[in-house]
């Protein structure tokens, strides 16, 4: 697969020899068109499943970029948006001949209306807030037009200024109600003094976003907006990495993670929490969640808090880090509406955190294993330093010495990773075989096998994955279901995506030229199929044995998102089931029994539907005493859902010996980390029938031997 990938490179390289971009010196629109040309043949020549750039493509653009630009359409107007729709079927034919007309009409009008602002938003902070005035707020702007007139958008100013300002009023008002409740002396502050401080905290907010971020983007900035707009039209996997975003691209394939130890995503205008680091400060504090969005951001030292809303994540992600042993409180808007602070005490975070971990658990007597992969990462410079195969590895061979009779693998939260890695990983489970099939538009299907005839673990073995398993994680669970190797629990179907991207860097390809960095490219250069001939594009992998969880509701899949490619499927590769004598249709079957009458899934269930519920209501109150009862509501229904978090099974979870043996000497506080994990596992109801399965498949497997001795 490396090799063909590499004579597409060089048929590019080849291609681009006599590029007429090779001047002595560059201005930023010479190099902007440089990178658009660039950038358009790369994605014809290496893209799997290129598109034609017309007309219907030059709409798409269109309507992408300008949602990008203003997605809560507080800048523009509606004539701004009538001049640009006159390039919206034309777009395509500026690209063909890297004419930057259109980027440059939006770009300058986008600066223009960013300076309008900053005066808008000074004059409507510089009026009270009426907190009894009875009218609402859409969160949703798809709903919204765009402004006709400067009335129409400060009142829109007014409106998101309101309900952005509505927490540090109630934030203000608590404070002051719990003072006077430990002091039956004290004054409480006025309620036209509350609004005023919760404004100027507001207007301080909006003073550091645009003075300290909006003012210090560059040209740059604001084409990699654009040429990331060009490029999604082709997949949401292909994407531009300017310079200074590749080193951190890097740093997440490797695991190489620092700050409160959160993984941060810009959608819209909103930046979002998409993983927690396993050991990392916030993961130990147990309030901020996957999915919660961060709307401020607040230092131990300081009094007012930052909103981040519509500012860069690297901007963002400056302020929430900081040193060990500092505080930052962030102000989170949680999956099902409810708004609240949470303060997180920052820390190193341990990069073996990241990696793969395992522990055992006695059940009636036997021993069983389980091992948490949170991603499939490598060490891009040294493969055989740092792979996820190698230390599942690991991991199983010290939980063998343990005398484990099952073993667990949890995919769940895993979003992927080394496709190298899980084809060596796949091959500890079977004695040699094929794992995954790739093709590439150009090549014919290619095979990749197991080899190596060796089997780490060849006893009963649970798969777990959820709607965020992705990628490599059902490349796993697809070749062991396939093989009848594993028996998969978890969501109705993972995330679905069936894609292999590779990283170009655009450098090599425009040699002698003093044009500076021009970043590099990811985009989707293969798919990657089932041993069966079947695709997990879009469809994901179905689980074995189906349970509700948190996402069951939620549009967080490939089939949801901007232009993902479509299923298809080949030829199955030449494989044979593995012969294993487990019963899987009896032990599957019985796992349904038991799922359907489980009190604690159904709580889990209802939670995820009620979550659901809270996502779809986008209208908000803008009077105080509504916002306050509509919360309040919010919280009281939410109480009922508590009981998720105090299940407890009667399993005690232990490390293995070699890891005992370093809580000794350890100084990462290694011993804490694991009891925090293991005190979550013996609350996990789906670790709890993950091992009834395995218990149910041992029985099965001692059945089946004895049959087939005394026949």
């Amino acid at each position: 697969m490396k090799r063909n990938y590499k004579v597409l490179l060089l048929m590019l390289l080849l291609a681009f020899a006599s590029c007429s971009f090779t001047t002595k010196s560059f201005d930023d629109s010479d190099k902007d068109k440089m990178l658009i040309h660039i950038i358009k043949n790369v994605l014809q020549q290496l893209h799997f499943d290129p598109i034609a750039i017309d007309d219907a493509f030059s709409e798409e653009l269109f309507t992408g970029y300008i949602e990008t630009m203003d997605p809560l359409k507080r800048y523009f107007y509606e004539s701004d948006f009538k001049d640009f729709e006159n390039y919206k079927l034309t777009i395509d034919d500026q690209l063909k001949i890297s004419d930057l007309t259109f980027f440059n009409l939006t770009h300058q009008r986008m600066l223009k209306r960013i300076q309008e602002a900053k005066s808008l938003y000074k004059e409507v902070l510089s009026k009270p807030f009426d907190y009894t005035k009875d009218e609402v707020f859409d969160t949703n702007s798809e709903n919204t037009a765009y402004a006709k007139n400067r009335k129409e958008l400060k009142e829109r100013w007014r409106k998101q200024l309101k309900f952005s300002t509505l927490s540090n009023y109630d934030d203000i008002y608590q404070q002051e109600k719990q003072a006077k409740e430990k002091d039956p002396s004290y004054v409480m502050k006025t309620e036209t003094v509350i609004e005023k401080e919760a404004r100027e905290a507001t207007l301080k907010s909006l003073d550091i976003y645009f003075n300290d971020n909006i003012d210090d983007l560059k040209r740059e900035d604001y084409f990699a907006v654009f040429v990331n707009a060009i490029v999604e039209q082709f997949d949401p996997h292909t994407y531009y990495l300017a310079p200074r975003s590749k080193e951190v691209f890097d740093q997440r394939m490797s695991g190489k993670l620092e700050g409160i130890g959160a993984g941060l995503q810009k959608r819209m205008d909103y930046i979002k929490v998409t993983y927690l680091v396993s050991g990392g400060p916030a993961w130990r504090g147990k309030e901020l969640e996957m999915g919660d969005v961060i709307l401020k951001v607040k230092q131990e030292n300081e009094d007012a808090s930052v909103s981040i809303v519509g500012m860069r994540i690297d901007d963002a992600i400056k302020l929430i880090k900081g040193p060990k042993g500092t505080k930052v409180t962030l102000t989170v808007k949680k999956v099902d509406g409810t708004i609240k602070d949470i303060t997180i005490t920052r820390d190193i975070v341990e990069l073996g955190e990241t990696y793969a971990k395992s522990s055992w658990v006695e059940k009636n007597n036997k021993k069983y294993g389980v091992i948490n992969l949170p991603s499939f990462y490598l060490d891009f410079k040294d493969y055989k330093k740092l792979n996820a195969a190698a230390d599942v590895k690991k991991e199983i061979e010290l939980l063998k010495a343990e005398g484990i009779e099952g073993l667990v693998l949890d995919l769940r939260n895993n979003g992927g990773g080394s496709l190298p890695a899980v084809v060596d990983m796949a091959g500890l489970f079977i004695e040699e075989g094929p794992i995954v099939q790739v093709r590439s538009t150009t090549k014919p299907k290619e095979v990749l096998k197991d080899k190596d005839k060796s089997i780490t673990w060849d006893g009963p073995l649970v798969i777990l994955v959820n709607e965020i398993s992705a990628s490599a994680s059902e490349i796993m669970a697809a070749a062991m279901q396939d093989y009848k190797r594993a028996i998969i629990i978890g969501s109705k179907q993972t995330y679905g995506k069936g894609t292999v991207q590779n990283v170009v860097n655009l450098n090599t390809i425009v040699r002698n030229s003093s044009a500076g960095d021009l970043g590099s490219l990811a985009l989707t250069t293969q798919k990657y199929y089932r041993i069966n001939g079947g695709s997990v594009q879009l469809e994901g992998v179905k689980s074995d044995v189906t349970v509700p969880g948190r996402f069951s509701f939620i549009d967080v899949g490939e089939k949801d998102k901007e232009n993902p490619l479509p299923w298809d499927e080949i030829d199955a590769a030449n494989y044979s089931l593995w012969d294993g004598y487990f019963d899987y249709d009896k032990t599957i079957k019985r796992s349904k029994e038991r799922m359907q009458n489980n009190a604690q899934l159904k709580l889990i269930e209802d939670n995820a539907k009620w979550v659901k519920s809270k996502i779809d209501e986008t209208l908000v109150p803008l009077k105080y005493m509504a916002y306050k009862a509509e919360n309040e509501l919010n919280e009281k229904e939410s109480e009922r859902f508590e009981a998720i978090s105090e299940y407890k099974t009667n399993l005690t979870f232990s490390s293995h010996a070699y890891e005992r043996s370093l809580f000794e000497s350890d100084t990462t506080d290694l011993k804490e980390k694991r009891q925090r994990w293991h005190q979550s596992l013996s609350k996990d109801v789906y670790i709890e029938e993950a091992l009834n399965v395995l218990e149910d498949l041992k029985m099965s497997y001692a059945i089946k031997k004895v049959a087939t001795v005394k026949d």
